[in-house]
């Protein structure tokens, strides 16, 4: 497994197919990390749709966007599943945030949490407006996640940094 990028480094950059439901759409485009300067990102990979603690986690994430709007955050979820896979997953649960699909696992190579068995390790990465990687969780087992308050409160130390 490669190394996770550094706190304090530029974010390794990437360019998924993803989507979002808005409404009854679920609006699919290309996610590239650089476009989204400007604008803290939160990038949490998880290693499935629809599984018990991933879907626990993201509707976490989805029911708090809010939280993550007023911080000036953008909230990505990303997996190995396909975009239609993912829009599954958003119609089933009302998601809000982009679903991204990391098929090839390229870019969970990129950010060290590739992981033989599983696919994916659940970690959370925490991205500044200037495209630095302020914050990182990278998870052992997967069986818990980090809470939309405790990334709420690390998003609110990096926009008063």
């Amino acid at each position: 497994m490669a190394p996770s990028p550094q706190l304090g480094l530029i974010a390794p950059d990437f360019t998924l197919p993803g989507g979002v439901l808005g409404g009854e759409n679920f609006e699919r485009r290309d996610y590239t990390l650089a476009g989204a300067r400007g604008r803290c990102v939160v990038l949490a990979f998880y290693p499935g749709d629809n599984t018990a603690v991933c879907t626990k986690q993201l509707c976490s994430y989805s029911s708090g966007l809010e939280a993550f709007e007023e911080l000036d955050a953008e909230v990505w979820g990303i997996s190995p599943q396909g975009v239609d896979s993912h829009e599954s997953f958003a119609r089933a649960h009302g998601l809000r945030m982009p679903l991204l699909a990391d098929t090839d696992r390229e870019t969970a190579r990129a950010y060290g949490v590739a992981a033989p068995g599983i696919g994916v390790r659940r970690a959370v990465f925490l991205i500044g407006p200037d495209g630095v990687l302020r914050w990182k969780h990278v998870a052992l087992l997967g069986a818990t996640f980090q809470s939309a308050a405790k990334l709420t409160e690390q998003l609110s130390g990096i926009k008063n940094a």
